[in-house]
């Protein structure tokens, strides 16, 4: 039997067809998945209904981060204190040191060679000074939430996030890169949502680099790339949903809007994941931190509130108040306290439906 879930639309609740979203899983919480299995409740088909992200880039398989050659940086501080230890005594023993630097020293003078200069122990000397340079020209600092990324004549060798003090090989080129937990908060980003209405949205993201090699050699810049791909990413997520809903809850088939931060966020992040996935860049959590229409729009929408709001309130006035008029027309006659003919009773139904609105009307303003 073909799965339920696949003729569920993914745009569904984006669209603000939630009408439609109960029949659906209706339908699928009566059918049988494989194995037996009931179908999924309505809130977990109603968590299913996403968004598409589009088509992301394609991740570069050969650039992958892998470890780089290093090793502690102790061991070349030894090293090199042996190079330098053995360069100093292969001068000494051939005679090289002068007579006020051995007297400073307080060391005895060396034999002098009976046949002048040595061309093999100033070979010896020239070597052992030439790994003193490259142990301690190789000596680097590794810092908590800080990587190296190596590379030797343009080619990818390896990335380096060991701590203290670390020997890389001073041949290769060594480019730091910041792997800490990182938020960016963006300035407020024009968008456009589904009814046209333009809008600015400000967008709080939590990132980290996960591959260094990809956020360093894949992109001219990761961070500049970040930030653009959150504005595209927004602009694209604002465009399916209304900012705002005014119609009233109790009526039921009210869509979805850009105030519901969570549906909003989640949207924001599994598109921003995916987009960022080819740099190495991964996105945790891309929340709307304020939602505000445009300046030049603002006004009529707040007013456009204001009447949705006032119109709200107007109903359910003169609803309590027919039902109040009700009441107490109901219980005149029931008693037999009066009796009314149809003239009478409109005109009484009529003067008490503006005495209880007008008392209604004016302790909520006074309120």
């Amino acid at each position: 039997m073909r799965n339920r879930r696949d003729s569920i639309p993914m745009d569904l609740l984006f669209r603000g067809d939630t009408a439609e979203l109960p029949k659906v899983a209706k339908q699928v919480k009566g059918a049988k998945e494989p194995g037996g299995r009931v179908g999924r409740s309505v809130s977990d088909v109603a968590d299913r209904v996403r968004p598409p992200a589009g088509v992301p880039p394609r991740v570069d398989r050969e650039v992958v981060e892998r470890r780089g050659s290093a090793c502690s940086g102790w061991w070349a501080v030894f090293v090199a204190v042996l190079a330098i230890a053995g360069a100093g005594w292969l001068a000494w023993a051939g005679g090289l040191v002068p007579g006020r630097v051995t007297e400073f020293l307080r060391v005895p003078d060396a034999p002098r060679a009976r046949h002048g200069l040595d061309a093999s122990r100033l070979v010896a000397i020239g070597a052992c000074g030439f790994v003193a340079l490259c142990a301690l020209g190789g000596l680097s600092r590794g810092r908590a939430g800080s990587a190296w990324v190596l590379s030797l004549f343009g080619r990818y060798r390896g990335s380096v996030r060991r701590t203290g003090l670390v020997w890389i090989s001073p041949l290769v080129l060594r480019r730091r890169v910041d792997v800490r937990l990182r938020h960016w908060r963006s300035d407020p980003m024009p968008a456009v949502d589904a009814q046209g209405v333009e809008l600015r949205v400000v967008v709080l993201v939590v990132w980290q680099v996960k591959d260094t090699a990809r956020a360093l050699l894949t992109v001219d810049d990761h961070t500049a790339y970040l930030a653009e791909q959150v504005e595209a990413v927004t602009a694209r997520v604002a465009s399916r949903l209304p900012a705002d809903s005014f119609r009233d809850p109790a009526e039921g088939d009210v869509p979805t809007t850009l105030r519901d931060a969570e549906a909003v966020g989640d949207a924001l992040t599994r598109a921003l994941a995916a987009e960022c996935r080819a740099v190495g860049i991964e996105v945790f959590s891309a929340r709307p931190t304020r939602v505000e229409y445009a300046p030049e729009v603002a006004a009529a929408m707040q007013r456009r509130q204001i009447a949705a709001i006032d119109a709200k309130h107007r109903d359910s006035v003169l609803t309590s108040v027919l039902d109040a008029v009700d009441d107490t027309v109901r219980r005149l006659t029931e008693r037999g306290l009066v009796a009314l003919d149809d003239y009478e009773r409109k005109a009484l139904v009529k003067d008490l439906t503006v005495a209880f609105y007008t008392a209604r009307g004016s302790a909520v303003d006074t309120h």
